[in-house]
């Protein structure tokens, strides 16, 4: 497909001189704080976001609202002031730096938006269409006073006619929001503490408009929609055209020459045969242009000819199959995040990099975490050629599987809410070739009635794979079996005739200095936390050679890696936050993962043995040391002495053995060396812990270790300063670890090594 169809500006020239409003250079500016994109600097406020927003029913005669507007935020029950306290940059939501304000939305107030605009001149007949992308939560739209519609729901498009309340002259328009961030309503990871107290998994909200608001001359009898149904094995294209009545005409272009022509009733499929149809895949993203036709009316569409479904492979295991050949998806999880635009990617440009970035390090697919994204990222997906997963926005709407069982509606009301959105992303991004997978639930986030809603889903869309829940609790139903783990992949095995795939693992953290959201930040607040570049590029390489493994050994067919780019105070993103620095080598790591070439492993010398091969004695005690316990040469009268490994439980990781038994909450445990006349060059910690270790060498604290597993050991290089401190003859290893939770296994055992890295 070629770019102009639906990448470029279709800006009608007489009906963008009526437009009229504040101008842009009164003194917006992005609000300053915290870290920004590249693009933040080429926000125009006079023409944010000025691609046509609809990439699958483009119409010529459109006027882009986005830029400044007047707002003001009151009481939840006050009415429509008279008067507003500022301009905000429209799409980018209130929360957001682009937006000129920067404040949250509170339960109890309402957020009004106002703009003045001028009614184009209209044929006789015709009809003014107003437009939003996405307006989070709850939207009430006034012109000249008059309430025009309503509208519940942050993620997906609607309309309204706005044509009998229009006057000559100038218009006013007034949006009225809600916005409670929480209770029922899908909201993905927005939480409203985040914006004052950032940290977990839960992000600064979005309120308001985020989406871009336009508006489109319309016959009175025009397309309202598109439903597109490729049939690769019948090399046909079925094109539903919805709108009141009549015939509507359907051709299919190939890189600009017509090759296919048919027309039908309205409102019935009108089914086209593709010759020799070149079919859609992320080698190779073929893309079909569509003219469509309807009395007086005409839009431009696309669509890719593809085909997933589930069928066993040559080895007669059970596979997610694209175009009939299995297929082993890959890819990060992606949520959609910017630090300067919060929901809202600042540019086009900067929509499409994330995607960009996701295909050049080697990916097929991505994960949309939560979230769903403007109708132009799709378009990105689709013209890049990666496979999508997509989430619904998690909720209260259930309150939530536990253990073994599914859970139950929260309400009847707010479950019916939650299954109109549910609906309406399926229906709204079901002509999209990238979207190849529908994800109910993510870990049991108010998860409920899950096989009804399966049901339900795929009755509206039998053309994808339908993944109940991803994690945690998988109820008997769907498509897949999703598991979540994140030091090592999971490795379900398909049965009952699902797929089974690892739905998120892995989430290293790597702190780049300067690109934090909060400045000083040292370490991921979720998962594990690399040292430096290459501890975080060889802890990615195991990780997908372990995934890769997983998908021989147990016929895993995909693996989500968490995540694609740095979110607020997670820095396990492949990408920093302000996506201005790409953490490991783009080329080693799309080698291994695009190409399954992975480099050798690095090797290490050992210079202080750990248990693994034979018992290593070390001092100890259960009861709390003076406070200079780790320091060298500090009395240890009273210790015991034993064998590593200290612990128990272990016995479902073989390569653990415990030597001496500790079962309370704490153990302190202090051990002398020597090492050799000779500056180490990349001294590492060899180390398995269980839950908590805080690692001392020679007095300097070397780590803060938490949330340990049961796993093999790990080689961990020395931070600077406490490979400095090492010295030749003799040396102190000390080493506290704790159990505070009281429940499952728990050991420690540790020793150095000088590591070798070969890439």
């Amino acid at each position: 497909m070629r770019p102009q169809r639906a990448g470029i500006r279709i800006l009608s020239v007489a009906l963008s001189t009526l437009l009229s409003g504040s101008s842009a250079w009164c003194g917006w500016k992005p609000v300053p704080g915290h870290i920004m994109t590249q693009w933040a600097d080429k926000v125009d406020p006079d023409n944010p976001l000025p691609e046509y927003p609809r990439p699958q029913l483009v119409r010529g005669n459109w006027v882009n609202l986005n830029g400044l507007w007047d707002y003001a935020v009151t009481g939840i029950d006050e009415p429509q002031p008279t008067a507003f306290q500022g301009e905000i940059l429209v799409p980018f939501c209130i929360e957001s730096a682009l937006s000129g304000v920067k404040r949250p939305l509170k339960r109890d107030e309402r957020l009004w938006y106002s703009r003045s605009f001028a009614a184009p001149p209209r044929s006789p007949g015709e009809r003014l269409i107003l437009n939003f992308g996405a307006v989070d939560y709850e939207t009430a739209v006034l012109v000249n006073g008059k309430q025009i519609g309503t509208h519940k729901g942050g993620y997906d498009a609607f309309s309204f006619d706005i044509t009998a309340a229009l006057r000559p002259g100038a218009n006013t328009l007034v949006v009225s929001v809600l916005d409670a961030t929480g209770g029922p309503q899908p909201r993905g990871k927005q939480n409203y503490r985040a914006f004052h107290h950032p940290g977990g998994i839960m992000y600064t909200p979005t309120s308001g408009i985020w989406q871009t608001v336009w508006l489109e001359r319309v016959p009175e009898n025009h397309i309202s929609s598109l439903k597109i149904i490729p049939d690769i094995d019948k090399g046909t294209v079925s094109v539903t055209v919805g709108a009141k009545e009549g015939m509507a005409k359907v051709a299919v272009l190939e890189d600009g020459q017509t090759i296919a022509r048919a027309e039908g009733e309205a409102g019935e499929p009108i089914v086209l045969k593709i010759p020799q149809p070149r079919l859609w895949s992320p080698e190779s993203p073929s893309l079909y242009d569509l003219d469509v036709r309807l009395g007086s009316d005409a839009v431009k569409s696309y669509f890719g000819m593809r085909k997933i479904s589930i069928g066993k492979d040559e080895s007669g295991v059970l596979r997610p199959m694209l175009n009939n050949r299995a297929v082993h998806m890959h890819g990060p999880l992606d949520q959609g995040y910017w630090p300067d635009g919060i929901y809202t990617a600042p540019t086009d440009e900067a929509l499409k990099f994330d995607l960009v970035m996701t295909r050049k390090l080697g990916f097929n697919m991505t994960r949309k975490h939560v979230k769903v994204e403007p109708a132009r990222w799709f378009y990105w997906a689709d013209r890049l050629g990666l496979l999508v997963w997509q989430d619904m926005p998690n909720g209260g709407a259930g309150k939530g599987a536990r253990g073994f069982r599914d859970g139950i509606p929260a309400s009847k009301e707010a479950a019916a809410q939650f299954e109109r959105e549910l609906r309406t992303m399926v229906e709204q991004h079901f002509n999209h070739p990238s979207v190849v997978w529908w994800v109910i639930f993510n870990e049991a986030w108010g998860q409920y009635d899950t096989p009804r809603l399966v049901r339900m889903v795929k009755e509206q869309d039998p053309t994808r794979i339908v993944c109940g829940a991803s994690g945690w609790f998988r109820a008997p139903c769907g498509d897949v079996i999703d598991a979540h783990r994140y030091q090592a992949p999971p490795r379900p095995k398909p049965q009952d005739g699902r797929i089974a795939v690892a739905g998120e693992f892995g989430g290293v953290g790597y702190v780049v200095p300067g690109h934090l959201w909060v400045p000083g930040q040292r370490e991921s607040s979720v998962y594990q936390t690399a040292i430096d570049k290459r501890h975080y590029e060889h802890q990615l390489l195991e990780l997908w050679k372990q995934a890769f493994e997983a998908d021989r050994a147990s016929g895993t067919s995909a693996a989500v890696y968490t995540q694609i780019t740095d979110i607020e105070m997670e820095v396990n993103g492949l990408l920093t936050y302000d996506r201005k620095v790409v953490k490991p080598d783009l080329e080693l790591i799309a080698n291994a993962v695009g190409k399954r070439e992975f480099p050798p492993s690095p090797t290490v010398k050992v210079l202080v043995p750990t248990s693994e091969d034979a018992p290593q004695e070390w001092s100890y005690t259960l009861e709390r040391p003076a406070d200079n316990w780790f320091q060298p040469g500090a009395g240890l009268a009273g210790w015991k002495k034993g064998p590593a490994l200290f612990g128990h439980k272990v016995h479902r990781n073989g390569s653990i053995t415990v030597n001496t038994e500790w079962r309370s909450p704490d153990l302190w445990v202090v051990r002398t060396f020597e090492l050799p006349a000779k500056e180490l060059k990349r001294p590492v910690l060899r180390i398995a812990y269980d839950d908590n270790a805080t690692v001392y060498i020679n007095g300097v604290k070397a780590f803060a270790l938490k949330k340990g597993t049961n796993r093999p050991y790990r080689n961990i290089p020395l931070p600077a300063e406490a490979a400095a401190g090492l010295k030749a003859g003799r040396n102190t290893i000390a080493i506290h670890v704790d159990n505070k939770k009281g429940t499952g296994s728990q050991f420690i055992d540790a020793g150095l090594g000088e590591e070798s890295i070969n890439w």
